[in-house]
């Protein structure tokens, strides 16, 4: 897996680094640390037990350094980080349901809020970090169902629990970054530089998480049942894993460099018109499976979720130079391909998947393939 060509990417700043990943069992936080290990980094994972099985933690099986616990517990989180002494944090650690976070607001507030505020301090007391990526969500924005995009600096918000306190952690994060990780003060009373980080719905394979679209609908069709859509209308910015991580890594790299101006929060997403509904993709991935079949069926329990939600990416396009590289049937195909594979012939195909994404990019000449 490890290559030449694949440890020169963002300029080889990730080989022999430290990183230290909260949430690393769980889907995003198990790619990341996949490219991370591809880069030549040193990675410390601090999680609870991956939250499913299967999962994509233990079918990759990459040999981190991995400390179960919960963010939480703030004694624990600041000895294993002060002991490790990373150069680099991604928070990635979250209850990340919407649905979850009705039946248990409570815990979803504590993990999410919490949660953030001990990692900050763990930073705090350990001098070596020099960067934190801070990953929320695409909820964080007051949602007002608008068909044009949320930009970084409009309004907060969240009417469901999850959302709220994504929206709330964003609140802290400015807070500790003008309290604590103040950019006048940096390079004289601390190092780090502190950003945030929102993306959309987010697929790939080795998702099993309960209540998301594209699990539900490969746990049905593996068990030769209908799937029921619930809100089959409802519009996102669909995109492959891989596509927000290179813009964490990217982002990281220009922390990592230095770079104060990228000590803030960022978008990143699909293309504008990659936004799909729900059923469109559900016939997408027909396509690729033909063991896929679903029902229209509307829940008598409806919870609030948005309808329409898109992000304006342009600050990461413009400040970054970061581009999307599979379009929303690509990412889709990819993905359903993934579980096939994973089912009928019992194979993980996510090493193949990052490398394609990486030639991909490289064949695109998106900056961060580009080295020094």
């Amino acid at each position: 897996m490890e290559s030449l060509v694949e440890k020169r990417l963002f300029k080889g700043i990730y080989q022999g680094k430290k990183v230290f990943v909260t949430g690393h069992t769980g889907f995003k936080g198990t790619w990341l640390c996949l490219w991370l290990k591809s880069l030549g980094a040193e990675v410390m994972g601090y999680s609870l037990n991956p939250p499913t099985t299967p999962n994509h933690y233990e079918a990759l099986d990459l040999g981190i350094h991995s400390t179960i616990d919960d963010v939480r517990n703030r004694q624990k989180l600041k000895k294993v980080m002060g002991e490790f002494r990373p150069d680099i944090v991604f928070h990635m650690a979250a209850q990340p349901l919407v649905r979850l976070s009705y039946q248990e607001p409570v815990e979803t507030m504590e993990i999410n809020i919490i949660g953030t505020l001990n990692v900050y301090e763990a930073v705090k007391n350990t001098s070596s970090v020099k960067a934190i990526v801070s990953i929320t969500t695409d909820k964080v924005y007051e949602n007002k169902e608008w068909v044009w995009g949320y930009r970084e600096e409009d309004v907060l918000g969240g009417k469901d629990p999850y959302s709220a306190s994504k929206a709330a952690m964003e609140v802290v994060t400015s807070s500790y970054r003008h309290s604590f990780f103040n950019l006048k003060e940096y390079g004289k009373s601390h190092e780090t530089l502190l950003s945030t980080v929102r993306a959309g719905n987010v697929i790939g394979g080795g998702d099993w998480a309960q209540d998301r679209l594209i699990p539900d609908i490969v746990k049905a069709s593996v068990a030769g049942e209908t799937v029921s859509i619930r809100s089959p209308y409802s519009t996102r910015p669909w995109q492959h894993v891989l596509e927000p991580l290179s813009g964490y890594l990217l982002l990281g790299q220009k922390l990592l460099e230095r770079e104060i101006g990228f000590a803030d929060s960022m978008n990143f997403g699909p293309a504008p018109d990659e936004d799909i509904s729900v059923e469109k993709v559900v016939n997408i991935l027909k396509k690729y499976w033909n063991r896929i079949s679903y029902k229209i069926e509307r829940p008598k329990d409806i919870l609030h979720e948005a309808g329409l939600l898109k992000l304006d990416c342009t600050k990461a396009r413009v400040q970054l130079n970061w581009n999307p590289v599979w379009n929303a049937e690509k990412a889709l195909s990819e993905t359903i391909e993934w579980y096939k594979s994973f089912y009928e012939n019992n194979k993980i195909e996510s090493f193949n998947n990052l490398n394609d994404f990486i030639n991909d990019s490289s064949k695109q000449g998106e900056i961060w393939t580009i080295g020094e």
